[in-house]
This record gives C-alpha cells, sequence and structure tokens, in this order.
C-alpha cells in the first residue's frame, strides 16, 4: 500500500505536461501582440503602445509563473531534476520546497496584479468605478495573502530551529 502511494506522485506528471502546452499558448499569444505591437507602431499612440507593452509584460509574468510552477512542483512534489551541475539550473531551484513554492507564487500573482492595476489606472477614464474598486481590493488581498504566508513561513521556520537548536543543547 505504501508503495502505491508513494507512486501515484507520478499521476501530477500529465498535470506538468499541461502546463507546458498551456505556457506554449501564452508564447503564440506574445507572438501575435508582439507582431500587432509592431505593424501598428507608427499609427497609435503612446498610450495604446503602453497598453499593449503592460500586455506583453503581463504574459511574461505569467510565462514565469508557469515555469515556476512547472519546475519547482515537479521537482518537490514528483521527482527530483538532478541539474546539480547544470549550467543553466535556476539558482531558486536548490532551495526549493512547498512553503518557498507558496511565496514564490503569491509575489508572482501581486506582480501580475500589479500590471492589471496599473493597465486599468491608464485606462480608468473608460473604467467603472466600481471595477476599479474591485481590482485594488483584489489586488490589496493577495498582498494580505502573501504577507501571511511569508510570516507564517518565518514563524514556522524559527520554531524549527529553535527546535532543532534544543534538541541538540540536551
Amino acid at each position: 500500500m505504501a508503495q502505491l502511494i508513494f507512486w501515484s506522485r507520478w499521476l501530477q506528471a500529465p498535470l506538468y505536461l499541461g502546463l507546458i502546452v498551456a505556457q506554449a499558448v501564452y508564447v503564440y499569444h506574445f507572438m501575435i501582440e508582439l507582431y500587432h505591437l509592431v505593424h501598428k507602431a507608427a499609427s497609435i499612440g503612446e498610450t495604446e503602445i503602453m497598453l499593449i507593452v503592460l500586455g506583453l509584460i503581463d504574459v511574461v509574468m505569467i510565462a514565469n509563473l508557469l515555469i515556476m510552477v512547472i519546475i519547482g512542483g515537479y521537482e518537490t512534489f514528483v521527482s527530483r531534476l538532478n541539474l546539480r551541475e547544470h549550467p543553466d539550473q535556476p539558482e531558486w531551484l536548490s532551495h526549493v520546497n512547498a512553503a518557498t513554492m507558496k511565496i514564490k507564487l503569491s509575489m508572482a500573482l501581486i506582480g501580475i496584479s500589479s500590471i492589471h492595476l496599473l493597465k486599468t489606472f491608464i485606462n480608468a477614464d473608460q473604467m467603472k468605478s466600481d471595477t476599479i474598486m474591485w481590482q485594488v481590493a483584489i489586488h490589496i488581498t493577495f498582498l494580505l495573502s502573501a504577507l501571511a504566508m511569508a510570516y507564517t513561513d518565518r514563524v514556522m521556520t524559527r520554531t524549527l530551529i529553535e527546535t532543532h537548536d534544543s534538541s541538540h543543547a540536551l
């Protein structure tokens, strides 16, 4: 029974493959938006260029979020990637665990939310005030959630260190 439970972690592998497909869709979307930006560059104003560029940044940040989930999640929950000597190994991968993944993901969500909020503020005259208010409230919720997760991780880490130190002192 224990072997079956341990093996079940491989059921997540297709989920990570699906996220790779989703990332390919984002690359496709990015290229289309980049083409539109270059194609219309001479005929659009600075505000529209800024909105398109913010859209491109948004796609890149979501792609970064996907990479963190794909690589970090696979390494944490499925199997080691064995990239120790690989020159392209992401620095954060060497110390990734479920808690650091949650904090990194929440920070990425805050970044994505910030881009959306900036786009909203640039277009504020065309937005309903309720929409702006809800976007700000959601962004603040993301911020508070990230702070709570970071604080909880800090308390847990400190408790583990103190427990480890006191067990060695005996």
